[in-house]
């Protein structure tokens, strides 16, 4: 799978990275149609603590799907997104099988 991180307006640490990487390949064992994923990482300025978003596309043949967290970490918002991808992942999942 083809992963990109793409950090905005800052830059990510190595660690950072490879969190995210490993989670995303979890992703592949669920469905084997995954091409690639596209990760951002924003660090908005709000006085809230919760100013880290991560946004992560899914892209499968013919589809994608898309989640967008906000958290105080990004590892907390990227945790959140996988969860709600892993989600949409399983409904795509059993409408392909329903067809």
């Amino acid at each position: 799978m083809n992963i990109k991180i793409n950090a905005v307006h800052f830059k990510a640490d190595k660690k950072l990275e490879e969190f995210i990487t490993e989670k995303l390949q979890k992703m592949q064992a669920l469905f084997e149609g995954i091409i690639g994923s596209e990760v951002i990482l924003k660090l908005e300025n709000t006085e809230v603590p919760e100013n880290k978003i991560a946004e992560i596309r899914l892209i499968i043949r013919g589809y994608d799907l898309f989640a967008k967290k906000q958290s105080s970490s990004f590892e907390e918002a990227t945790d959140k997104a996988i969860e709600a991808l892993r989600k949409q992942l399983l409904k795509r999942k059993e409408k392909i099988k329903g067809l």
